[in-house]
């Protein structure tokens, strides 16, 4: 997935990103699996000095910031089909202890018309102006003899070349690949979420009195937390109309034992209320979970990331639960087109308030256009070389060439002549 820039969306912009979203996830079938998985991996930038056409001034200016680390982001879109027994599978099971990992219930018709709904996803969301997104292929996935593959990314939690398997320890106390020690921190039960819940919200640090900066409501435990981490974002599709006749045999229950405790008559008004929202505006009855998954070789440094993902979440107005019970069944299920997830770790909302929890920015990429001066990137420092004229025109930002330059004496305005 190709996401849009850090700090360049506005608050009517994530709207329609949300809406898109919302769009497309109408189209796909019950008991599909949404995964959107978002890598943040610690890069160093790496220069290419190879280029024989460098100035003095470019070669020194790439040698300057030569092993600078920064954050990098990569974000993968899962579409998984399973089937409604499946759907239902609790921690105690796995599909490695099954013969077979495609249910018995996915057939070549069933597959025929996952495969329809999924080209129009795909349609509305490249279609929305704001995300695009590309098929991943065989080799993608599964890698060669010169690349790694996504799974193996994933087993090694390592993007780099020639990253060699490693033991995957599967205890009770902790779960590590490698040398790498995991902490998990989940978004699974409705007591952790906040009151209230939007596509955007309001950066504080660069916002003014009369200007708000605009980031979506899981930036903070998106590029704002520089470390190592995937944060995984799953909505379940089950058949609605199943889940509100549960909900409504639960409320009649909970109306019959109203009188032998105050907390079943709470929870019957909180099941009443669920159920008025859905029938009055026709929503659609989910399950959703999130989580975040850090990582590092370092023990101190462990506690430190699990204090970071904390603060993080707390920021979003949510509790921070960190998860010590199911962390390697969840590792195992966020693997590419795992749909073997543990009911128990998801909680019922609507596609609306769920998609509020995705992430919608990414860090900032070169222009394509070999015309360009070079800036840097607002949070790590990380060179990018950005055209502020050709490329504005064509997609019809500007409409003109002119340009102003404004800074204190000394700021380096005589060095942009060139771009006048």
């Amino acid at each position: 997935m190709r996401l849009p820039e850090l700090f360049t969306v506005a608050s009517a912009e994530y709207e329609a990103i949300h809406s898109a979203w919302h769009k497309a996830i109408k189209t796909l079938p019950d008991f599909t699996v949404i995964h959107k998985q978002d890598w943040y991996i610690k890069e160093s930038y790496a220069p290419d000095l190879a280029q024989e056409d460098q100035s003095f001034l470019s070669k020194s200016y790439q040698r300057h910031f030569n092993e600078r680390p920064f954050l990098n982001h990569y974000c993968y879109l899962f579409l998984t089909k399973t089937s409604k027994n499946r759907m239902r599978m609790q921690s105690n099971f796995s599909s490695l202890c099954k013969g077979t990992l495609i249910p018995k219930e996915i057939n070549k018709e069933a597959i025929h018309r996952f495969m329809e709904a999924v080209a129009q996803f795909e349609r509305i969301v490249n279609d929305s102006g704001f995300i695009t997104l590309r098929r991943l292929t065989e080799d993608d996935i599964t890698g060669t003899d010169e690349q790694q593959g996504l799974l193996e990314q994933y087993l090694t939690l390592s993007r780099e070349a020639g990253t060699p398997m490693q033991d995957i320890g599967l205890g009770a106390e902790e779960v590590r690949v490698g040398n790498k020690r995991l902490s998990l921190h989940t978004l699974s039960d409705t007591d952790d979420l906040p009151a209230t819940v939007s596509a955007d919200t309001r950066y504080e640090k660069l916002s003014t009195d009369r200007s708000d900066c605009r980031l979506s409501f899981a930036a903070p435990v998106g590029l704002l937390l520089s470390c190592n981490h995937i944060y995984n974002q799953y909505i379940f599709l089950d058949n609605s109309e199943d889940n509100l006749q549960r909900f409504e045999k639960s409320a009649r229950n909970m109306h019959s034992l109203a009188r032998y405790s105050r907390a079943n008559q709470i929870n019957k008004e909180w099941i009443e209320k669920y159920l008025n929202e859905a029938h009055s505006f026709g929503l659609s009855s989910v399950r959703a979970h999130f989580n975040i998954m850090a990582w590092s070789e370092d023990p101190a440094e462990l506690k430190q990331l699990k204090n970071d993902c904390g603060s993080a979440l707390a920021l979003m107005e949510c509790k921070p639960r960190h998860n010590t019970t199911d962390v390697a069944t969840l590792y195992w299920a966020g693997m590419a087109g795992n749909g073997d997830f543990p009911a128990e770790e998801s909680f019922y909302t609507f596609i609306e308030p769920a998609l509020c929890f995705f992430t919608e920015e990414t860090n900032y990429h070169n222009s394509p256009s070999p015309f360009g001066i070079k800036m840097a990137d607002r949070l790590t420092g990380k060179p990018i070389h950005l055209d502020i004229s050709d490329l504005p025109m064509k997609r019809g930002i500007i409409t003109n060439r002119n340009k102003f330059i404004l800074g204190p004496s000394g700021s380096g305005k005589s060095f942009l002549p060139i771009i006048w």
